[in-house]
């Protein structure tokens, strides 16, 4: 088997499409239908199925990915290693980033400097859920990941702290309050962000033994914003993940938690021994910048 078999065999796998897969890969269809016909083959086994959904991975499929995963990544990183040492800065970076307190108040400014550090290296960011950026790690589809601190599966790097607050429609009679506590956002309907710490919400009312009255689900912040704008419920959001100040009417107010809930956010590798070195060198850029803040 080759590496340019398992990049193919991956790519199908993360797109679910022999044509999804060609396109991204700038090859023909056929090509990738040959290589993987090729490597199954090789292996013995079906990688894929195909069902009235589209294409799906068999259960070996399932176990080899992982394999292939980490066989790539260290590829990668060998080829990276290698340019370092002659005095060259080529490869690519895989960054896994949540919600817009990663998007948009960290990563820009991480990107412009690290261009500057290392022109040679193309960036490629996937964006989703805490939750997808966690598994993207494990089956090492990124290079690094954005999460939420603590995280015991991997090997952490901590940038920086904000707070939870209380997302309220302006007028709202929890305005008054110098802080709102979790059983009082209980009474109104209540909107669920999904654009960023979705988990870590649920989990606090869970731990004050209270249950919100979730009326909406969002996948986009600015929806969340809108309906909270709009009267139609409360939210509790990251500080940090909000738009900066005078960025539009205060058609919403935020409040403090009581008590005050802290979020640790930094940065996420499954093994630093195996990182390439424009893994580590992004992280200690981000890690110089957030110390800056």
């Amino acid at each position: 088997m080759t590496l340019t078999q398992l990049e193919i065999f991956s790519q199908v796998a993360q797109l679910r499409g022999f044509t999804r897969a060609a396109l991204r890969l700038g090859i023909s269809q056929s090509a990738v239908s040959h290589a993987i016909k090729a490597l199954e083959q090789e292996l013995g086994v079906s990688l894929f199925e195909r069902h009235a959904s589209g294409l799906a991975l068999t259960p070996i499929g399932e176990q080899l990915l992982q394999r292939a995963r980490a066989m790539l990544g260290l590829a990668a990183t060998m080829g990276q290693e290698a340019a370092d040492s002659r005095g060259m800065k080529q490869g690519t970076l895989r960054i896994g980033s949540f919600g817009p307190s990663a998007s948009i108040r960290l990563l820009p400014a991480m990107l412009q400097a690290f261009r500057q550090q290392a022109p040679g290296i193309e960036v490629h960011i996937d964006e989703g859920p805490d939750r997808d950026v966690l598994q993207w790690l494990l089956e090492r589809r990124i290079d690094v990941g954005f999460v939420v601190l603590p995280q015991t599966s991997f090997h952490t790097f901590p940038l920086l702290e904000d707070q939870m607050v209380a997302l309220l429609p302006a007028g709202h009679a929890l305005c008054a309050e110098p802080a709102v506590s979790l059983k009082a956002l209980c009474e109104d309907p209540f909107i669920l962000s999904q654009a960023g710490s979705a988990e870590l919400v649920e989990s606090l009312f869970q731990s004050a033994g209270v249950r919100p009255n979730i009326r909406y689900r969002s996948g986009q912040l600015l929806s969340t914003l809108e309906t909270v704008a709009r009267g139609d419920a409360l939210s509790v959001v990251a500080e940090l993940s909000l738009p900066e100040a005078g960025a539009g009417p205060a058609r919403y107010q935020t409040r403090p938690l009581a008590p005050k809930v802290r979020r640790k956010i930094g940065l996420a590798v499954l093994d630093p021994a195996q990182a390439s070195p424009a893994t580590l060198a992004f992280i200690t850029l981000a890690q110089s910048l957030c110390a800056e803040r």
